[in-house]
């Protein structure tokens, strides 16, 4: 966003940058709470349930949506070097194992809860939510990390923090059909 003088300074686009932060953020906090109405009254035995032919669970979703989440809330701080596997790799040079090791993470393991995979992902996002509200300029961009599929070089904060919220939705809708599925509960309609 450029900087405009009027005759009542800069605060024209100060605001406009505010309302711009507060209308993702509370589009965030929207697509974070279907996400997690999916899992309403449901056991722990019923979150790990697998009811489509996805791999996904209930609290599989929901944990891939929190590790995503993480990823990308600290690239808005780090740049790429967030994206990077635990030897400083980019995707594009990720091994089999490290694809393996990322989506064992996103298994609701035996000893884990329902309510610990909800309290992760609301920690994770009330992390986002304050990166958020201390970023500069939404127009400041970082390079992407190489990868085997099609991305572009690089990205601003403001496309960071649409993918958050683009990833949140997409698997928003993606837990409506697995609960559906589960036992006809729906979100909404």
């Amino acid at each position: 966003m450029t900087t405009q003088t009027t005759d009542h300074g800069t605060a024209v686009d100060q605001a406009s940058s505010a309302v711009e932060r507060a209308d993702l953020l509370a589009a965030l906090a929207h697509a974070r709470f279907y996400l997690r109405f999916t899992t309403r009254d449901l056991t722990d035995d019923q979150a790990r349930m697998r009811t489509t032919a996805s791999a996904f669970t209930l609290a599989g979703v929901i944990k891939h949506v929190t590790e995503v989440e993480r990823g990308w809330a600290e690239f808005l701080v780090r740049g790429k070097a967030a994206m990077a596997n635990k030897d400083g790799k980019d995707f594009i040079d990720w091994s089999a194992e490290d694809f393996t090791e990322l989506r064992q993470s996103e298994v609701m393991g035996p000893e884990e809860t329902l309510a610990d995979v909800l309290a992760e992902h609301e920690r994770v996002a009330a992390a986002t939510d304050a990166t958020i509200r201390g970023l500069g300029s939404l127009d400041t961009a970082y390079p992407l990390p190489k990868a085997p599929w099609p991305m572009d070089e690089a990205w601003s904060l403001r496309r960071t923090i649409l993918h958050i919220l683009a990833e949140t939705t997409q698997h928003a809708g993606h837990a409506d059909i697995i609960r559906e599925s589960l036992d006809g509960a729906k979100s909404m309609g």
